[in-house]
């Protein structure tokens, strides 16, 4: 995000600042402040976050309202880390520093030496600099080899070369947290950092202060610390130190969307679909089926659950059957892309990374995977009423087949819908009135696989391509 540079018109001096009426509020006061301002208004915490309107999202609310340091314990996937980047809103637009000062020293209550030296040498003359909300979050993805360092400061070489001595305040060179104050301090994958480390945190999250090496400094600091685990690491493996864990105010728990229909919202927002010559039109159908594979997923058995099934694979997988099918439209020159049952194959390569298997060898993934989908296919195509069911099995017993595949033009399917008329009603209902050749053409394929997996159809299957047979055949 580009930081709009401060308007000439605020105060530059610490006069100017007393003369501006400005008063000076901790963070958590602030935040608490613009967030009772939001719920007055009715505006929500977060618009960017979808699926925890009833759940996580009230809760985060409650701990904020409380001036919690908190945590948010879910699997990945979960948008803990966009909960926790979307409380840069929550803080006022601009803040004044002491110029020049590494902790954002508060110019009325500067704690770091370079701040207070400055402040009594200039007196109301010291020069005060605006910052913007956005520069006052920092985030740290934990590790094993995060040192005490890049959290807290470290003695800097270079001053101590320039002349100062070793215990001298201002040889040091402060970590993320120091520099995080009056903002907030965003940790992920707290567990991963080393217990030595985690003890570092102590003072930090209740005495609200750092102590750097052998040090006698003392700085108060005015930081919201949020931090993301696992649930795994941080209940199970004993991995986070419990005088840590009993230092956050509040623990919150996310989850994966609930309903499929969310899933789906949160596909459409996120999916960055490619650059096209030709409309896109995504059928209802694949929508369902793309959002499936992940609900289904995340009721394997055969699946990590500890892992968890991100809702990136959701939307991964969407992105790839829209280029699947997208490179078809290419090679074919039909009208619109429109995506059909046998691009789902394509959600192999999207797939493989996103999830971790329990029990079995990863070179059975591909297996796995396309069960995943059929049994998606499956429980979306029993939500469709299909009366002409039997009319079209009747139509395959007097020996008609059908071939489909994910590079056969529209053309090829609408020949199918002439020479077999049972399909006409049930593909004009579900591809909807007004569909485009391209959509038929899809919803030939989906009532084809349906009645394929719901054992009325016999399938002839080799990647993509299929041919559709009678079962008496």
């Amino acid at each position: 995000m580009n930081t709009p540079i401060a308007p000439s018109e605020l105060p530059s001096t610490l006069a100017g600042l007393r003369a501006s009426g400005y008063e000076s509020r901790s963070i958590r006061d602030e935040i608490r402040r613009n967030l009772e301002d939001r719920l007055a208004a009715g505006i929500p915490l977060t618009s960017s976050v979808l699926g925890y309107e009833d759940t996580v999202l009230p809760q985060l609310e409650t701990a904020l309202l409380a001036g919690h340091d908190i945590i948010l314990l879910g699997e990945r996937g979960q948008a803990k880390t966009r909960i926790i980047r979307s409380l840069v809103e929550l803080l006022d637009e601009w803040l004044p520093i002491v110029a020049g000062s590494d902790v954002r020293d508060d110019p009325y209550d500067p704690i770091s030496a370079f701040a207070l030296d400055l402040v009594g040498e200039k007196g109301e003359e010291t020069p005060v600099r605006w910052i913007h909300r956005s520069q006052r979050f920092a985030e740290k993805l934990a590790s094993p080899d995060t040192s005490m360092a890049d959290l807290i400061g470290e003695v800097d070489p270079i001053k101590v070369a320039g002349g100062l001595f070793l215990d001298d305040p201002k040889a040091l060179s402060y970590g993320l947290v120091p520099k995080s104050n009056r903002g907030i301090f965003a940790i992920n994958e707290l567990p991963d950092l080393s217990e030595r480390i985690q003890v570092g945190l102590l003072n930090v999250l209740e005495e609200r202060d750092v102590q750097i090496r052998g040090h006698l400094v003392r700085l108060e600091l005015d930081v919201l610390v949020v931090a993301t685990a696992n649930p795994e690491d941080y209940t199970n493996r004993g991995r986070l130190i419990t005088p840590l864990k009993d230092r956050f105010g509040s623990q919150i728990r996310t989850h994966y969307p609930a309903e499929v229909t969310t899933e789906i919202e949160i596909m459409h927002q996120e999916a960055h679909l490619p650059p096209s010559p030709v409309p896109i039109k995504v059928p209802w159908f694949i929508d369902d089926i793309v959002a499936r594979v992940s609900h289904v997923a995340r009721r394997s058995h055969v699946i990590s659950q500890t892992s968890g099934v991100s809702v990136r694979l959701s939307i991964a997988n969407y992105e790839t059957v829209i280029a699947n099918a997208l490179r078809r439209t290419l090679r074919t020159h039909d009208a619109v892309v429109v995506p059909r049952v046998s691009d789902l194959s394509a959600m192999v390569q999207s797939t493989q990374g996103k999830i971790e298997f329990d029990t079995m060898d990863d070179s059975d993934a591909d297996q796995v995977i396309a069960a995943l989908v059929s049994l998606a296919i499956r429980q979306c195509f029993s939500d469709v009423l299909l009366e002409e069911a039997p009319e079209i099995v009747e139509a395959f017993n007097s020996e008609a087949i059908v071939h489909t595949g994910d590079d056969l033009p529209d053309a090829d399917y609408l020949a199918v819908l002439a020479a077999m008329p049972a399909l006409e009603a049930p593909v004009e209902r579900i591809a909807g009135p007004g569909a485009s050749d391209g959509e038929k053409a899809a919803a030939v394929e989906f009532v084809l696989e349906g009645l394929y997996l719901t054992k009325r159809l016999a399938k002839d299957a080799s990647g993509a391509r299929a041919l559709y047979r009678s079962r008496n055949r």
